[in-house]
């Protein structure tokens, strides 16, 4: 499993990016990604912006503050923008705040020609990216930013970012679909980059926790007898306290019965059902853990990047002139790039003619 490792400083930000900048920042966006796709293609455009070190980089380089939470949404709110009508076979779907809830919705209806079957694929990938990020890893950080890119292929990459109002911290989360070899539940980030690394936090996404995954699944199908189970067993309590808030409200009991109804064959397919969230994971992970002494893992999963940058003026306040100079210098290598491509295909196509003609000719 890849996993970037760094260190970051992302503390966090509120505001926006000056609209001159923001403008700027679109019209970069789109050449600079144009210009990857039609070398490299879309696969490797989703691939670079899964990596923390390169997308923190990306932001950097259109300008905007090399050490801010802000940067997550305004690069990908000008991504998205500057990919809407630009044909590379690239849809960016969801934001932040109530425009990520609307994530699935915007897959579903995209124009990349994929079938209805990839697109409810791509949509619960979404969601279960989410879900993860928010409930299998409780590390302080409410997810209030998620952003989804997939091309015509089906391959896909998340950015989401998550806050901790009390610290004034955000971490940010990267997936990537390339990286994920056996399932969305177990280490399936390409990084997580944050500014502060926690103490002690629920990973059920680390390959620590694979036996607590199990035995969570088996306990959410027969709940009411693991709890008699419970009883009877000597236990020997440890000494932390930070998982023993797992009282199940009536909801919380539906939610299990649920869960019964449903017969999920597994961890992923767990978490997937509606209604299952951070107290749920909690108390199937502790119950797992006191029964069949299967401790999830507790360590935080974060790791970090960054490069540099220069709304705020750090290093240097940005040079609109350059900047702009900078726009023009790349569109001009794309129109010619797009020109030599052009190029190539006649050539082949010529190519393809003469041999036709040839062995017309040798018959």
């Amino acid at each position: 499993m890849k996993m970037h490792k760094g260190f970051a400083d992302l503390p966090l930000h509120y505001g926006k990016a000056p609209r001159w900048l923001f403008n700027r920042m679109v019209k970069l966006a789109g050449a600079i990604t144009e210009a990857i796709v039609l070398d490299y293609g879309t696969a490797t455009l989703l691939e670079k912006i899964s990596d923390p070190f390169w997308f923190q980089a990306f932001g950097c380089v259109l300008g905007f503050d090399w050490h801010s939470s802000g940067l997550t949404t305004t690069v990908c709110g000008a991504l998205k923008i500057a990919l809407k009508d630009a044909n590379l076979g690239i849809a960016v779907c969801g934001g932040k705040g109530k425009t990520s809830l609307k994530t699935p919705e915007e897959i579903l209806n995209s124009d990349l020609g994929l079938s209805t079957q990839k697109l409810e694929n791509l949509a619960y990938a979404s969601r279960i990216s989410a879900k993860v990020d928010n409930a299998c890893i409780q590390d302080g950080f409410q997810l209030y930013h998620h952003c989804f890119v997939f091309d015509e292929r089906g391959n896909w990459a998340v950015i989401q970012q998550g806050m901790n109002d009390c610290l004034h911290k955000a971490r940010r989360y990267h997936w990537f679909s390339g990286d994920i070899e056996e399932s969305m539940v177990n280490e399936p980030h390409s990084g997580i980059c944050c500014d502060i690394r926690l103490d002690r936090v629920l990973d059920m996404t680390s390959g620590e926790s694979e036996e607590a995954r199990k035995c969570s699944v088996v306990i959410a199908q027969e709940f009411e007898r693991e709890l008699k189970s419970l009883k009877i067993k000597k236990l020997v309590m440890p000494r932390h306290h930070e998982l023993y808030e797992f009282h199940l409200s009536k909801h919380g009991r539906a939610i299990l019965e649920k869960i019964k109804t449903i017969e999920p064959k597994n961890y992923e397919e767990l978490i997937a059902i509606k209604g299952v969230g951070p107290k749920t994971i909690r108390a199937l992970a502790l119950i797992s853990e006191l029964i069949y002494g299967k401790a999830p893992s507790y360590r935080d999963p974060a790791v970090y990047s960054f490069a540099h940058g220069g709304k705020d003026g750090w290093p240097y306040p940005v040079n609109k002139k350059r900047y702009d100079e900078s726009i023009y210098t790349l569109r001009q290598i794309i129109e010619e790039a797009k020109i030599g491509k052009r190029e190539k295909l006649r050539v082949l196509k010529r190519l393809s003619i003469t041999e036709k003609l040839f062995e017309t000719n040798k018959s």
